[in-house]
């Protein structure tokens, strides 16, 4: 069964639960994939108060609702690190203080006495909620879809013909690994001049750090606009680079959208045109990225739709 089979039937209510390195989103979802409820609350660390804290927010938005517990169809966790949706573990989850591998859903389903849990990968679970988005925004059924977060790293969340793309080694999407810089920045990974050190909330960090304690991106952009030239230069660094993600997307795998998420998404209209000029700019000189309309695939995250949140709750359904 792929992801639109029960896209509109009346399945139950389910529950998706986002869990970031410091906060943990929660929608409640009705059974044509409505958001009903919603939660948000800081991270709890290590795998047993993770485990915790997700049922928490569970009972939480059943209560806001009024949805009594036996109507819940499931539970559809997001979490970052390596997850085996089979097993319903995830390891190297290290934002979050969970070490080796930990049987994270079945500790939230005996947390919330035996209720079906499924875990998944975070920006799988995103880029299933993005596609939700923008069919319920009208775009049609999306099959060939990337949601990429730029937040403290850049990755990405892959659909192909309606299914996510995780491979073998549930390393799809690591794009923020690819070298971009030959002998440049060094990386966690061990790696130089991986991507992330240049196209990441973390890069802009570094290269432009925020003078007032708002977020480094708003500063920046900000700064661009006004005309500062070292702020227009590490602006077009950092537009450029994620360009570069941009194109490694649709040169591999041809997705027909590319949703830009992540805390660096806040930044709305003055990065999604920022990028359009950077990729326009790009294609002038080469007919085969001008044929392939890169700019023409991308689109931003909704602002405050928490759609990994959301994505979660459709993998709570099953079948994903």
């Amino acid at each position: 069964m792929d992801r639109h089979s029960t896209a509109d039937e009346q399945v139950g209510h389910t529950v998706g639960v986002d869990v970031g390195g410091t906060k943990t989103a929660t929608v409640l979802l009705d059974g044509a994939g409505r958001v009903v409820a919603q939660d948000r609350t800081p991270t709890r660390h290590g795998v047993e108060a993770v485990a915790r804290g997700v049922a928490d927010a569970v009972r939480r938005v059943l209560h806001d609702a009024h949805v009594p517990a036996d109507r819940l169809v499931g539970v559809g966790v997001g979490v970052p690190g390596v997850v085996d949706p089979d097993g319903g573990s995830v390891a190297n989850a290290v934002n979050l203080g969970v070490e080796g591998r930990a049987p994270l859903a079945a500790l939230v389903s005996d947390a919330l006495g035996g209720t079906r849990v499924r875990l998944e990968n975070d920006l799988n679970a995103a880029v299933i909620g993005a596609a939700h988005h923008l069919a319920a925004a009208g775009e049609g059924q999306v099959d060939d879809l990337a949601f990429v977060a730029l937040g403290t790293g850049l990755a990405a969340g892959i659909m192909l013909d309606g299914r996510l793309r995780r491979g073998p080694h549930q390393a799809a999407g690591e794009i923020g690994h690819l070298r971009y810089v030959p002998d440049g920045l060094p990386c966690k990974c061990g790696q130089t001049g991986c991507l992330e050190r240049y196209a990441s909330g973390s890069a802009i960090d570094a290269a432009w750090p925020s003078r007032t304690g708002r977020p480094a991106p708003v500063e920046l952009f900000e700064a661009a606009a006004a005309g500062d030239p070292d702020a227009v230069r590490v602006r077009e660094d950092f537009v450029g680079a994620v360009a570069a993600a941009v194109r490694v997307l649709v040169l591999t795998c041809d997705v027909g959208r590319i949703v830009i998420g992540g805390g660096v998404s806040q930044l709305g209209a003055p990065l999604l045109d920022a990028l359009v000029a950077e990729l326009e700019r790009q294609a002038a000189g080469s007919p085969f990225l001008a044929e392939a309309d890169l700019p023409g695939r991308l689109r931003l995250a909704p602002a405050g739709v928490p759609v990994g949140a959301v994505g979660a709750g459709l993998v709570g359904r099953g079948g994903i």
